[in-house]
């Protein structure tokens, strides 16, 4: 190739890039969260199982029926952890695939400790945080459990990846997407 040509090219290649990155971030710039609905009902009963991390002792599990993606664009689910001691935690969450962000709503917090194997939302309460901020997937250790999300089943790449039923098939498939 010419050195006429391939400047040329890579002034073209160039403009189309900056031009790609400020329709984007154009986008980025209107974007308003929707109204948030309140934490689901939920119950352990059939939790799909993802992995966090292979040196967490915790085991964790989203709640099928809670997976949800709004007209914003976030999808939404409850997560259940469970410790080998029988501690549990509850987290109902946003992902924004697009910005690769999370946001946790509310926490549950269970009456008593659980000890059956299967439990549900009505032996504790939800306690919202109202001061909850988009955060990173890859800079936060809270995000955790939502990045695993991200990369197993709810994105691909900066997309949201279909539809619940699709998503809860990639998680069981368990292989990350991105």
């Amino acid at each position: 190739m010419k050195p006429a040509a391939l400047l040329a090219l890579i002034a073209l290649t160039s403009h189309a890039l900056a031009a790609h990155a400020q329709w984007h971030g154009a986008a980025d710039l209107d974007w308003k969260e929707g109204e948030v609905p309140p934490p689901p009902a939920f119950s352990t009963e059939r939790l799909v199982p993802f992995a966090v991390s292979v040196h967490s002792e915790l085991r964790y599990g989203l709640v099928p029926d809670s997976l949800a993606v709004g007209a914003d664009g976030v999808v939404r689910y409850v997560w259940v952890a469970r410790s080998p001691s029988g501690a549990v935690n509850v987290s109902y969450e946003g992902v924004r695939c697009r910005t690769r962000e999370m946001k946790a709503y509310a926490r549950w917090t269970p009456q008593q400790m659980p000890v059956a194997a299967a439990f549900t939302s009505a032996d504790g309460q939800w306690r919202a945080l109202p001061q909850a901020e988009w955060l990173s997937l890859r800079d936060h250790a809270m995000a955790r459990p939502a990045w695993a999300l991200a990369q197993t089943a709810l994105c691909d790449g900066t997309t949201v990846n279909g539809n619940p039923a699709r998503m809860l098939r990639d998680l069981r498939l368990g292989r990350p997407r991105d």
